[in-house]
């Protein structure tokens, strides 16, 4: 099954969830909504309560209605987890006493219809994201690259998916092959350095480090596709080898400049950042 993997926010409460291209539906953590409607200190175990509660009293149990899809945990894992359709989630939220399930309700009619949208008019998504993006304080030079580098990297995941790579972990597993020969670090030890947990890696790059995963990215493309790699082995023998064609190009540029193109530098706010990029819109 093809699933497209994204984080959605209600109120302060991030809500993981996938989307079905063969069912053309979103999937939502149960558990997240539980969290977001009931501020809960532990909704695992309020999940589990209310199923045993809601079994009892009404004869269903809403297991039945939910999916055990695999969605990465706060550990960074990948774990299998409770989740529902929309229509599913509007069941279960008739069965939590909360002022936010009205509220909610709108908020998951909006979200749950985006991709849908976005099917027919591929130019919404991408309007979305310079929107979010500019109210971020990014440049426009700045979004430019972003959604180039964003353009490369499908391109790239279109291959894959056409050449015997499934699921999310062989796709993170090259993507690391690939960035650890270019930058030096893995994506976890580069999150580090620049003070990032569950944000997304390519949101707080600098422009350099964009190019850079750009062309890395690229390059193992033509190479896979000149050699029609397929499967794990080839397809991460072409990543190692358009990494080392970036890496060879990073290097060199620290050599004339004396700086280095991976650094600590980020988009995070004031106090949660060490230091901060430079990609105001006020900037040029």
């Amino acid at each position: 099954m093809n699933k497209e993997q994204a984080l959605v926010a209600f109120e302060k409460y991030k809500i993981r969830r996938l989307y079905d291209e063969q069912k053309a539906m979103w999937y939502f953590s149960v558990i997240d909504v539980v969290a977001a409607l009931t501020d809960s200190v532990n909704p695992r175990d309020y999940w589990f309560k209310m199923k045993i509660r809601v079994k009892t009293e009404d004869g269903l149990e809403l297991s039945t209605i939910c999916r055990q899809l695999k969605m990465k945990a706060p550990d960074g894992k990948m774990r299998e987890t409770d989740c529902a359709d929309v229509q599913g989630l509007l069941r279960i939220i008739q069965s939590i006493p909360s002022p936010k399930a009205e509220p909610f309700k709108q908020w998951l009619a909006k979200v749950g219809y985006e991709r849908i949208q976005d099917m027919s008019d591929p130019a919404r998504s991408l309007d979305r994201a310079r929107e979010y993006w500019k109210q971020h304080g990014r440049s426009e030079k700045w979004i430019q690259q972003r959604m180039m580098g964003q353009e490369t990297r499908n391109k790239l995941t279109d291959y894959w998916s056409e050449h015997e790579i499934k699921g999310e972990d062989e796709y993170a597993i090259l993507t690391n092959i690939i960035h650890q020969e270019w930058s030096g670090v893995s994506v976890k030890k580069h999150k580090g350095i620049k003070g990032l947990e569950t944000q997304n890696l390519r949101d707080h790059m600098s422009e350099a480090e964009l190019i850079f995963s750009a062309l890395a990215e690229l390059s193992t493309r033509q190479i896979a596709e000149s050699v029609e790699a397929t499967g794990m082995v080839e397809n991460a023998d072409a990543g190692k080898k358009g990494g080392k064609i970036a890496k060879r190009a990073r290097i060199e540029l620290e050599q004339k400049t004396g700086k280095k193109v991976v650094t600590g530098e980020n988009f995070l706010p004031p106090a949660s950042s060490k230091k901060k990029l430079k990609g105001h819109s006020d900037e040029h």
